[in-house]
């Protein structure tokens, strides 16, 4: 039987990433620029990587998946959030909130193992040099990233099922800026214990199984290298894995402090800090991480350039040719 003071909600209240309005339009500035570089950014990533035949690697199309996971992590958030600085009645349907936390799972979950994917391949790079073309085939590569993929269909599924067959009938009001699972949780009137060991499951799994096998294999990568007799050829191959262990660090140490602390130490104004770490800065951050610590990216970007500068001076030639023949033909 429902109890009287039990409702469904039909759309809930993002209270957003601060109450205080003489803030709004700043939060809305920073919150829109950020979005954009991180738009640009990996945007570019993926182009100069398509553009440039010395990037057609497993390393490189891992890294391209990486990015456009960043823009579609980005995307199911950030709009919202920047809807919801502007205008007064900052709420959002059911439908839409569900969604977004799919969405934002979906892409979270297959960045875990689109990032396992890129450690295995630093590992066979660096450990079996002779056999990396052998062993990282297209065949290896495609499915690597079509199960990154379908294991976050899979998971943020149970996720989202597990949080929205709740009953929310305490408050529609969400603490938070977007719809995230911790804050959810804590509108529900039901026992969630169950939904909660669910929860932690899903997230402890994809991240301690993908967090085990990274560290595996940089620490296979690191015996590999203390064996090197040459030091030259161990810090060129520990920097093709610097800018991995960067993004990794940031990505996975912000996640694992985020979900899998005891609920009882669950702060939701902390967790507005630390979430967004993980769902607005490090996509930001991933394509400046990725590019400026990496050689190969770096001379795709000048040779991208010098294309672009022909282009241009091309363009300027021709105009000039074709300004300069009707000055000659009115002189005529």
């Amino acid at each position: 039987m429902i109890k009287e003071n039990e409702t469904f909600a039909s759309e809930f209240i993002l209270l957003g990433f601060t109450s205080r309005e003489d803030l709004q339009v700043t939060f809305f500035v920073l919150f829109f620029a950020i979005y954009v570089v991180t738009v640009i950014g990996n945007l570019g990533v993926i182009v100069l990587i398509r553009m440039d035949l010395c990037l057609h690697t497993p390393m490189y199309f891992f890294l391209s998946h990486l990015s456009l996971l960043d823009i579609c992590y980005s995307t199911a958030i950030i709009p919202q959030t920047l809807l919801h600085f502007v205008v007064e009645k900052k709420v959002i349907s059911f439908v839409r909130c569900s969604t977004q936390l799919f969405s934002f799972a979906t892409c979270a979950t297959a960045e875990c193992y689109v990032l396992a994917a890129m450690a295995y391949d630093r590992y066979v790079a660096i450990c079996n040099p002779l056999l990396y073309s052998v062993v990282m085939s297209q065949r290896l590569c495609l499915g690597m990233v079509a199960g990154a993929y379908l294991a976050g269909v899979i998971s943020s599924t149970i996720y989202t099922v597990s949080i929205f067959c709740l009953p929310f009938c305490r408050s529609m009001r969400i603490n938070h800026f977007f719809c995230d699972g911790p804050p959810l949780l804590a509108l529900s009137c039901s026992d969630t214990h169950v939904n909660e060991v669910i929860v932690s499951a899903m997230v402890g799994f994809n991240v301690l199984s993908t967090t085990v096998f990274i560290l595996t294999s940089y620490l296979l990568v690191l015996s590999t290298v203390l064996r090197f007799h040459s030091v030259a050829s161990g810090h060129k191959a520990f920097s093709t894995c610097a800018s991995h262990l960067v993004s990794i660090t940031l990505y996975y140490g912000s996640s694992l402090f985020m979900y899998l602390r005891p609920s009882s130490r669950h702060s939701l104004e902390h967790d507005k800090v630390v979430s967004m770490m993980y769902t607005v800065a490090v996509p930001m951050l991933n394509p400046l991480i990725y590019s400026l610590r990496n050689t190969d990216m770096k001379n795709a970007m000048r040779k991208a350039k010098g294309r672009v500068l022909s282009c241009w001076s091309i363009h300027d030639s021709w105009s000039a040719e074709r300004r300069g023949l009707r000055f000659h033909g009115k002189e005529g």
